[in-house]
């Protein structure tokens, strides 16, 4: 299957740079390219991206509010919002994060790690790379909340409606481990764990993994790692 890309970047140089790129790989191909939030939005529905580029710092719509767009949209659940970004952590990453972002990447990242990102998206992982960005990500919840732990009381709560067995897979989640990985750990299958994995997003409200790493986090179940 081939995955659709739409690039949405205010910088024409670095879309075209892009798209020779993705368009270089045999199950990949950009079907648009937009300079704005909105025209990322409209791009979107009209040419059924699987994956969308997007940066956060547009004119007009920025990129923030066209991923809140795009993720609150029935009609656009399939479409995986990658954030592209200079800066490594911000609020308007873990914003994009928590409006149903699949995860961001750094613009300097090697043309390897952004082919990568766009299959791991388009797979419906969590895209939290590199691995240490998940620790500044947490370090970022946990100042920002008011006790200093980052927990949120109502997050927590619907946490109660998980199984003992769905709340150790979403740790094991939220430290960025695949189903593989988690199975080998829980030492059960790895079809198990993927159930496990569905039941938790749909009782939580969450749209893909990365957003089950910050419920994770802001919830409590998960405490923050400062080096």
């Amino acid at each position: 299957m081939t995955v659709r890309v739409l690039l949405a970047d205010d910088q024409a140089l670095l879309r075209s740079a892009f798209k020779v790129l993705v368009d270089s790989e045999p199950d990949m191909e950009v079907v648009g390219e937009a300079a704005d939030g909105a025209e990322a939005v409209r791009l979107a529905r009209e040419r059924r991206a699987d994956v969308v580029l997007m940066d956060i710092r547009m004119p007009g719509t920025d990129g923030l509010a066209a991923t809140r767009t795009i993720c609150a949209d029935p009609e656009l659940a399939g479409v995986r919002v990658v954030i592209l970004t200079t800066f490594e952590v911000d609020d308007y990453v873990v914003q994009a994060l928590r409006a149903g972002a699949s995860g961001f990447l750094g613009k300097g990242s090697e043309p390897d790690e952004l082919l990568n990102a766009i299959r791991i998206a388009a797979a419906g992982e969590a895209l939290l790379s590199p691995a240490a960005t998940k620790g500044l990500i947490a370090r970022f919840l946990a100042q920002e909340g008011g006790d200093g732990d980052g927990t949120d009381p109502a997050r927590a709560d619907r946490l109660a409606a998980l199984t003992g067995r769905e709340r150790e897979v979403l740790v094991q989640v939220a430290g960025g481990h695949s189903n593989g990985e988690i199975a080998e750990r829980l030492e059960v299958s790895p079809l198990t764990v993927k159930t496990h994995v569905n039941r938790a997003m749909t009782k939580l409200g969450a749209r893909d993994r990365a957003q089950l790493v910050v419920i994770a986090y802001e919830s409590g179940l998960v405490r923050p790692r400062v080096d």
